[in-house]
């Protein structure tokens, strides 16, 4: 592989997967990790949930899928690349991953909705995963569910549709709609009810 160096002092792409794969055995924590700022790279995850370095398509997706592991979105709002050592802004057009499939199952009586991600997590929405709704600048209806930390995956097209299924009224006249998961409820916004 050819070492590219990115903007953020001299940090070359290979050193960095490097740092990533070391970090990424098991489960990082890569919330504990507390490393000195380094700068921003040229590192874009697109709305459609492709990713690019410098303008180029990364196309081995395990390579996403390890960079995954090293995502934190921090309380300033501003995605990053996290290593024990180093800690690089990348940027996010719209969401850091996909949910690509979708299940329902009922629990105890109760429907729970689990998604898997186009980087392999997988998420049963509930209170410690909720679920988001938006309505995009088309209007189209865009679903979330948090993946982990304050990390978000967008349904797909498809699945947005199939989760309007199971959108709910709740109240007299359909005032309030949500969708149920894990005992949770959650609203969707009342701009998106004639949709």
């Amino acid at each position: 592989m050819q070492e590219a160096t990115s903007n953020a002092g001299g940090i070359s792409l290979a050193a960095l997967i490097s740092r990533a794969e070391r970090a990424g055995k098991g489960a990082p924590p890569v919330d504990r990790w507390n490393p000195a700022y380094c700068g921003d790279i040229d590192m874009v995850i697109r709305a459609d949930g492709s990713w690019t370095y410098m303008g180029s398509l990364i196309g081995r997706p395990a390579l996403v899928q390890l960079f995954s592991t090293v995502l934190r979105k921090d309380a300033d709002g501003r995605t990053y690349l996290v290593t024990p050592v180093e800690k690089l802004g990348i940027t996010v057009e719209d969401a850091h991953f996909q949910a690509v499939e979708m299940n329902r199952e009922m629990n105890d009586g109760e429907p729970v909705l689990t998604f898997r991600t186009n980087v392999g997590d997988l998420v049963e929405a509930g209170s410690d995963h909720p679920l988001r709704f938006a309505i995009g600048e088309n209007g189209e209806f865009r679903p979330y569910v948090t993946v982990r930390g304050r990390l978000e995956a967008r349904l797909t097209r498809a699945l947005a549709f199939e989760l309007v299924d199971f959108v709910e009224p709740v109240a007299a006249g359909g005032e309030r709609q949500v969708v149920r998961s894990g005992g949770a409820l959650f609203d969707i916004p009342a701009e998106a009810h004639d949709r």
